[in-house]
């Protein structure tokens, strides 16, 4: 499902990854961080696929938001798992949205 965003701006984090072979945890953490994050000040939406190459982009308010977000103890936790376990690699990009067009 494509997020129904504001008006620009806005920001948006994109997450993506190669993941190690096995659950261990990670879709029942990947759901209750979706449910977290929904429940952050200044969270707008998400949109994540995966197939060999995983990418979540995140929408928010504020780079204040992002980092309220990355600060939660919660997530702390998972991000932990994440490089522990969970992740061959990763890398987390944060942009500026100023313009948006849709179909």
């Amino acid at each position: 499902m494509i997020a129904n965003t504001p008006q620009p701006p806005y920001y948006a984090v994109i997450f993506t990854s190669l993941r190690t072979d096995g659950d261990q945890g990670y879709n029942a953490m990947s759901e209750e961080m979706a449910e977290l994050a929904k429940q952050q000040e200044g969270y707008l939406g998400v949109e994540s696929a995966r197939d060999e190459l995983g990418i979540t982009v995140s929408y928010w308010r504020s780079l204040e938001d992002i980092k309220n977000w990355k600060a939660n103890a919660r997530h702390l936790f998972a991000q932990q798992q994440g490089r522990e376990k969970w992740y061959q690699s990763y890398k987390t990009r944060i942009c500026k949205v100023e313009r948006d067009y849709e179909f």
